[in-house]
């Protein structure tokens, strides 16, 4: 019952019990609503019978012996389990992993979680004893063989996504690992550059750590030669973005053995479509698909590219949006309604600040248009597979999404480089389980934690026997359940 001063503003049914057993299952929910401080009422008469009266209002000796979210831990050890993660062999480590899935903290706070879940917690000591066994024995080795596994079943892999982000550290100094770089978040903080590779349907199958100022195109290769040297693969497609475009990468990874798609810097456009602009000016039809040569590279590692466009009006409009932005912006500048900044159409000529028209111009020409380059030829891959297959890049994305957001890879707090290694083994794992569940069930991971984590299974004991009180599921909770292999306990 709720009471502003004397008036009652709300009555809660916390349910009907049946026998001591419902009863003593719906006092602990009752108690787990009272705020701080508050207390309960004996409403029981002195004569009446056992079932009643107490304290506990449990009924006939029955009371909760403990209360755990063991429905959402047997789905994450069902899952991990399947993914074959169990061959690590380390208790902890999987504590560590699920536990991050469940409500992302630190490590010591991790110990927390477990015990509100319901999970035999682990020391402090005993928790930094497996992230050290998570490097000297390797665990991030088992578990890619794991993920590689997995997909392998499905068929040969054909194709792997890969990208970079950036995991920034609560630090005021840098060292040798950790350096303030290019940060895609905009920060200036010291940081880590991590590469990942990923199926096309974003299932994470290699990561790796850089330093945090080490450029991005120097670290695809390293990523793939470790993949190759783990599971014997070559003869695959690689799909990354445009910031990976350099002849040197390109002709790396043909010499490996590797096919690529890569995303193409829109400022070539002119060059490579200079017969299309001489013969149709700045005209393109709807969705329309145009393919060129290219010569990448200076020298004996000069070799000719497949280079193909397309041109979207959706994009022409958002491009076009774009720009008048920028335009706007850059007129404030020159005009001095706004202070000197850094503006992409703003011409410096000594002091004299105005727009530049011609490189307003390039950009209205090739609003639209967006380019790829690749080594398949046409009749392995015509050109709208090339665009679709690139398309899938932004799987890559979105596991970064969930490895930095639901899972919170970032800030990291460790200062050690073994330590580091070791938070991103425990965050690559989480995300290979995430991504699992999230495909066999079509929910993200973070409904499917809030979903379960409130049913809480009650153990009760009643005059020194034990019994078990399920949850009742909801609606959204079953549909969850259906698409999940049945789970024991």
């Amino acid at each position: 019952m709720h009471k502003q001063g004397r008036e009652v503003v709300g009555i809660e049914h916390i349910g009907s019990a049946h026998d001591d057993s419902q009863l003593a299952v719906l006092m602990e929910i009752a108690r787990q609503r009272l705020l701080p401080g508050q207390d309960s009422f004996d409403l029981a008469p002195s004569d009446a019978p056992a079932s009643v009266s107490g304290s506990s209002g449990a009924g006939a000796g029955a009371r909760v012996a403990g209360m755990s979210s063991r429905l959402l831990w047997d789905v994450l050890v069902g899952a991990y389990e399947r993914l074959g993660f169990d061959v690590v062999g380390d208790e902890t480590f999987k504590n560590l992993v699920l536990a991050r899935i469940v409500e992302p903290t630190s490590k010591a706070d991790t110990i927390r979680v477990l015990g509100e879940i319901g999970v035999p917690c682990p020391g402090l000591r005993t928790i930094f004893r497996s992230l050290d066994r998570c490097v000297t024995r390797d665990y991030r080795d088992q578990i890619a063989k794991a993920c590689m596994a997995r997909i392998a079943a499905g068929g040969p892999v054909a194709m792997v996504m890969y990208d970079v982000t950036t995991l920034h550290f609560e630090a005021e100094k840098e060292d040798q690992l950790r350096r303030v770089g290019m940060s895609k978040e905009h920060r200036v903080d010291p940081q880590v550059q991590v590469g990942l590779l990923v199926d096309p349907a974003g299932f994470p199958l290699e990561i790796h750590m850089f330093e945090g100022n080490k450029a991005e195109t120097k670290t695809l290769i390293p990523v793939l030669d470790a993949f190759t040297k783990r599971h014997g693969v070559r003869d695959m497609i690689v799909v990354a973005d445009a910031g990976m475009l350099s002849a040197g990468n390109l002709n790396a990874l043909e010499d490996a053995g590797f096919s690529f798609i890569v995303g193409s810097r829109i400022t070539k456009a002119p060059y490579d479509l200079a017969g299309h602009f001489e013969r149709h000016g700045d005209y393109f039809d709807d969705v329309q698909i145009l393919e060129s040569t290219r010569t990448m590279g200076t020298g004996k590692a000069a070799r000719a590219r497949r280079v193909i466009y397309q041109y979207k009006f959706t994009r022409y409009q958002h491009d076009n949006r774009a720009i008048n932005a920028m335009i706007t912006r850059a007129e404030k500048i020159t005009t001095g309604a706004a202070p000197m900044a850094k503006a992409r159409f703003v011409k410096l000529t000594g002091a004299t600040k105005e727009l530049d028209q011609g490189l307003i111009d390039r950009a209205r020409q090739l609003a639209g248009l967006k380019g790829y380059v690749t080594n398949l030829p046409p009749a392995t891959l015509d050109g709208q597979a090339v665009i679709d297959a690139y398309h899938d890049l932004y799987q890559v994305e979105r596991s970064f999404r969930i490895a930095k957001s639901d899972l919170r890879a970032r800030p990291v707090f460790h200062h050690d480089r073994d330590a580091i290694e070791a938070h991103l083994t425990v965050v690559f794992a989480a995300l290979a389980v995430a991504r699992a569940l999230q495909a066999r069930t079509g929910v993200s991971l973070k409904k499917l934690v809030q979903t379960l984590r409130p049913l809480r299974t009650v153990t009760i004991d009643i005059d020194g026997h034990t019994i078990t009180a399920k949850p009742h599921l909801t609606d959204n909770a079953e549909r969850i359940l259906a698409a999940l292999p049945p789970v024991t306990g």
